[in-house]
């Protein structure tokens, strides 16, 4: 794999000369050890030294991305500001939490909201975002951000990395799995707490993991941020497409600006480069604008994604030969209406987040007075057209906005 470096994948000198099971060799040992799910892995170091060097060590990460089957599907969460809260692992299967170190303070710079996480391989990055910068004039009015961070799950460590050549938050992000790059387009410099402001853009990058190097393409036909971003296709089919977002704003008796959402979608051919138009999604009248989206890779034949919305309690499935959505479900349990919800997709499964705020029977079960109540999820599988669901204590000491509150997976 090309974002695996090479160096994950030379085993320790000092692993050779402890034994990590009595009478079976270390290298059938270290295999069945890999095979245990993240989440119980620093716990699992106390068990004796041998074991604390394996599960500390470069050969653990290189033998789960060899056995892909051994990697754990997971759910990040950042509760806020990683720069002053830790973001937290949740593993679906065991229900269990992880937290993470928070990322590099920097003491003239808060507020950080509207980045992107996206893990790559055994790395989570962090990428722009709107923040306060007290450097800045005025020291009120947020910008975008160009800085990125990346943890490496090996060294337990956030490290800076090349900064973007262009700062901005809201923006559409999608990761190329195997060939180790991150592509980011649009956004602009708008901040949690002004819900109408902020700037436009419609540059495009391109990250290159091995070289640490970020590399200009060309930008979008026009301006656009609040978007999404993913892959359709592979190899010299690929395709990269933003859909949704807003662009131009108009304002109402010429004071309160509103917002102008598109309904069309642009897509990018990766072998040239350029850029054509994907018509209007729906008519005039149907609907505002976009609800949140989530992309399962490769849910159909031929690396084409499945593309699903969630708007209200009603769910979408996005067919590409119409361009057009259609009802593909309803929430079993619906939601407030005043209340804000996740939305992410793991491992072939689609998972609405929201917490338990009624007195029922599985609530008091998990209350928790010290914690931020319990999560409760829904989690719907497209291609059996089942729901299920699950509900875990809050490792937070409140309850999540989830309209400001970032949400990705990783595989572990």
């Amino acid at each position: 794999m090309k974002f695996l470096p090479q160096s994950y994948s030379s085993i320790d000198e000092n692993q050779t000369s402890v034994t990590l099971i009595p009478g079976l060799p270390n290298d059938v040992a270290a295999l069945l050890l890999s095979f245990l799910p993240y989440s119980h892995h620093d716990r699992l170091k106390s068990t004796c030294k041998s074991w604390r060097l394996f599960f500390s060590s470069k050969i653990l990460i290189s033998l789960r991305f060899t056995h892909t089957n051994s990697l754990s599907h997971l759910l990040c969460f950042f509760p806020q500001d990683p720069l002053i809260a830790s973001p937290f692992l949740f593993d679906p299967f065991s229900l269990s939490w992880c937290p993470l170190p928070p990322m590099p303070c920097n003491p003239h710079v808060y507020g950080l909201c509207n980045f992107t996480p996206i893990s790559l391989g055994p790395y989570l990055y962090v990428i722009g975002g709107s923040l306060f910068d007290t450097r800045s004039f005025p020291i009120d009015r947020p910008s975008s951000s160009s800085s990125a961070f990346r943890f490496d799950f090996h060294s337990s460590f956030w490290e800076p990395i090349s900064p973007m050549l262009s700062p901005r938050g809201s923006f559409a992000c999608a990761s190329v799995h195997d060939s180790g790059q991150i592509l980011v387009a649009g956004g602009g410099s708008r901040h949690r707490l002004f819900a109408a402001a902020g700037s436009r853009m419609s540059s495009v990058e391109r990250y290159d993991v091995e070289r640490d190097e970020w590399i200009a393409l060309d930008g979008m036909p026009s301006l656009r941020a609040g978007c999404v971003g993913f892959f359709v296709g592979n190899g010299e089919k690929r395709e990269f497409w933003v859909m949704g977002g807003y662009g131009e704003s108009r304002t109402i008796s010429g004071v309160f600006p509103v917002d102008e959402y598109y309904r069309d979608a642009v897509v990018m051919e990766l072998m040239n480069g350029r850029w054509r138009q994907i018509g209007d999604m729906w008519e005039e009248g149907e609907r505002r604008r976009l609800g949140k989206i989530v992309v399962i890779e490769n849910h159909h034949n031929y690396g084409q994604p499945g593309i699903f919305m969630l708007d209200g309690d009603e769910f979408f499935r996005y067919e590409m030969a119409s361009n057009r959505w259609v009802e593909e479900s309803r929430l079993p349990r619906k939601t407030s209406s005043n209340s804000s919800y996740g939305l992410v997709a793991l491992n072939g499964e689609l998972y609405v987040i929201s917490f338990l705020k009624t007195e029922s029977a599985e609530a008091r079960r998990l209350r928790h007075p010290k914690k931020g109540g319990s999560m409760y999820m829904q989690i719907y599988n497209p291609k059996k057209k089942t729901w299920r669901s699950l509900a875990t204590r809050s490792p937070f000491n409140h309850l999540l906005d989830f309209d400001t509150a970032a949400i990705c997976t990783v595989r572990m």
